[in-house]
């Protein structure tokens, strides 16, 4: 099986200070890969190279084995992939337009079911007709996640998904990421701060640490087991940074 994505001899900065630098990092179709890491380790950088809304200074980024840029990824590819960010972007209209809007900009017309099944996975059939700037920050984040879901995406890009929410938004979120995974098979992409949702989500783990992998391992060997000191010092929270 070869990965669905892969980062081979990524160097990559930001005002002359290099950000990144990352010989190699395989992704595998069908996994939930949690990264890890303090703030300002790269972990959004990372995530933006992967999903191809940047394009590395040196090195390459390949899908499905194809080397390929932000400037010249297919479209067809393009929509293969979904993100969702920290901050919800929503359009001042109702949440069945807000998760409808990725269909009409490909120019469906027949994606009632499909709109109708994302607002059910998140729990917010409810409110379909709601305002979406009327809703709390935890239905905001659910509505951007089933506006990405709705696409059916072949990997799902999630940055700090639940970051600022409360207990019950984080369980419902972290229940539709396992359900995105599980049984529409998307592979996710997960950069989070929390290490305990990585555990609770991920396959496999990797820690970043000024803007180098440390350590990359099943998620049991990453928590249970670490290789390197540093990750246990992380995990403890010894690290100084």
């Amino acid at each position: 099986m070869n990965p669905i994505l892969r980062l081979d001899a990524i160097r990559h900065s930001y005002g002359g200070h290099f950000t990144l630098d990352i010989p190699s990092l395989a992704i595998w179709p069908g996994e939930v890969f949690a990264v890890v890491g303090p703030s300002g380790a790269g972990k959004s950088t990372l995530l933006r190279l992967l999903n191809f809304l940047e394009k590395p200074q040196q090195g390459r980024v390949y899908l499905h084995e194809k080397a390929y840029t932000a400037s010249n990824l297919p479209i067809e590819l393009r929509r293969r992939m979904a993100a969702v960010f920290q901050q919800p972007l929503l359009l001042n209209a109702s949440v069945w337009r807000n998760v409808s809007y990725g269909l009409r900009v490909r120019g469906s017309r027949n994606g009632r079911d499909a709109i109708q099944q994302a607002l059910d996975e998140v729990r917010l059939t409810h409110l379909a007709k709601h305002p979406a700037h009327r809703l709390s920050g935890g239905e905001a984040q659910r509505v951007s996640l089933a506006r990405a879901l709705v696409l059916n995406p072949e990997v799902l890009f999630l940055d700090e998904p639940t970051a600022n929410l409360d207990p019950g938004n984080v369980r419902i979120i972290e229940d539709i990421i396992r359900q995105a995974n599980q049984v529409r098979g998307a592979t996710v992409v997960l950069v989070t701060h929390n290490i305990w949702q990585a555990r609770r989500l991920a396959h496999r783990v990797a820690l970043l640490f000024d803007g180098e992998i440390i350590e990359t391992a099943a998620v049991d060997d990453f928590f249970q087991h670490p290789q390197d000191p540093r990750t246990q010092a992380f995990l403890t929270g010894d690290l100084i940074y």
